[in-house]
């Protein structure tokens, strides 16, 4: 299989909604049912062999980590699975780290880094840090399984520091749509109807305002789609098992008839295939970067405070030339 990596600048539709009241969390996800699922993939021989799209994704987290040029005595990995995110960074950047997860068996199978670290078993909805406590928060591809996401950022925002950093990347909302339609049209085909089968996710139209509410500023929000390229749709679904993303929303469908399952996949190769008879698999990520407010931070200026106006714009051609008319008989 290979991976592509393109960057995209547009917003799309996506499959989750949050409710902007309190005290309006979803439960959509079986939280232990996600736990099990961790721990069965974790405990494969060759689980190293599924890590591919969190090695990915872990690296561009660690990236934007270096973009901030600030040494963190302190930081927090939120849902860190083997540690994905951990092995690109440094001492110098990081300099002691909590890891967290809600799978054992992850954390006992970590990355060796060589930062010291600390492991604690949690779920990533329920923090068990004290405020004020972090100088930098990061997390990647955790977020899209929390039933409570508004929530865990607000448990995010309160654990660290003012002036702290949260780093994070999740799944959005246009992912896996190439097995979503398939399995879709083979249900409707065989069975006369569909249930769904992709778990729902998070709309990157969402994500600024969800940062938001939860007291961050200074946002930013940007996306990229990796394409990851397999044999079929069989190999597809093998391999979201073997990463401990398969499917664990409450309303899901336990079983799929083999007929079906045999005329998705061959839809998935019509639709999809390329000339060398792959199928791709596409991974829409949403990465984001928000700050806890500190008094030292740049704010925006007051409102009607600014001394050139928009309209002003339209001259701009004139007053350049004005201006170099000026200069010249200087």
């Amino acid at each position: 299989m290979n991976i592509s990596v393109r960057s995209l600048r547009c917003l799309s539709r996506g499959w989750r909604c949050f409710s902007s009241r309190q005290g309006g969390a979803m439960n959509v996800f079986d939280r232990s049912m996600k736990r099990r699922q961790k721990e069965w993939a974790s405990a494969l021989l060759d689980s190293d062999k599924y890590d591919y799209l969190r090695d990915e994704v872990g690296s561009r987290v660690a990236d934007r980590v270096y973009d901030v040029s600030r040494t963190f005595p302190l930081a927090l990995d939120v849902g860190c699975g083997k540690s994905h995110i951990v092995e690109h960074l440094s001492k110098e950047v990081v300099e002691r780290l909590f890891l967290t997860d809600i799978s054992d068996s992850s954390l006992r199978n970590r990355r060796e880094c060589e930062i010291p670290t600390h492991c604690v078993l949690a779920d990533e909805e329920f923090l068990p840090f004290k405020e004020n406590t972090f100088d930098l928060v990061f997390s990647s591809l955790s977020l899209h399984w929390i039933n409570d996401l508004p929530g865990a950022l607000r448990q995010i925002q309160q654990v660290l520091k003012p002036d702290g950093v949260f780093i994070g990347a999740m799944v959005g909302g246009e992912s896996l749509y190439e097995l979503r339609c398939s399995l879709q049209l083979a249900e409707l085909e065989r069975e006369g109807g569909f249930a769904p089968h992709i778990s729902p996710y998070t709309a990157v139209t969402d994500l600024g305002n969800l940062l938001g509410q939860a007291g961050f500023n200074m946002l930013t929000v940007d996306i990229d789609e990796v394409q990851v390229h397999y044999p079929g749709m069989l190999e597809v679904m093998r391999d979201l098992q073997g990463m401990g993303e398969s499917n664990c929303a409450w309303n899901r469908k336990s079983l799929l008839q083999r007929d079906t399952i045999l005329a998705a996949a061959a839809i998935y190769k019509e639709m999809y295939g390329s000339e060398d008879g792959s199928v791709p698999a596409t991974f829409q990520i949403l990465y984001m970067i928000g700050w806890k407010p500190h008094d030292s931070q740049a704010k925006p200026a007051k409102r009607g405070s600014a001394n050139v106006s928009f309209a002003d714009l339209t001259k701009i051609g004139k007053l350049t030339t004005d201006h170099q008319k000026t200069n010249d008989k200087s």
